[in-house]
């Protein structure tokens, strides 16, 4: 199964203090903006997105058809096709893409600790 790129998404109480956190560590923000309550940060193939009041807890993040550069890649497996693979392995979908559509998409489930994992397709 080809989830694509892996990023971690934190749920965080001061954008600005974390953006400035990670780009300490040699973060550079590559996405998002204070005004829309995000910054996706990149330090080489390493993903890290900080969201201030978008949600709860941190969130396991893959995106099918992209590279860690947010770029298309060729060969992937649509988010539809991971959510029939899922469902034969009978895991459970917090919520699933309408299977007959096409294009953007996400599903979201929970692993056995409880933590999040959106697989959510942007083409």
């Amino acid at each position: 199964m080809k989830l694509g790129a892996f990023s971690i998404s934190l749920n965080v109480k001061d954008l600005e203090a974390s953006k400035q956190f990670y780009e300490k560590l040699g973060f550079k923000a590559m996405a998002g903006s204070k005004e829309h309550n995000y910054f996706i940060l990149k330090n080489e193939n390493a993903l890290i997105g900080v969201f201030q009041g978008m949600f709860e807890g941190n969130i396991l993040t893959f995106n099918p058809g992209w590279d860690e550069n947010a770029s298309n890649i060729e060969s992937f497996d649509d988010v539809r096709q991971i959510q029939k693979s899922l469902k034969q392995n009978n895991i459970q979908l917090l919520s699933e893409a309408e299977e007959n559509s096409e294009g953007p998409a996400n599903i979201t489930l929970k692993d056995p600790d409880g933590n999040i994992i959106l697989i959510d397709q942007h083409r």
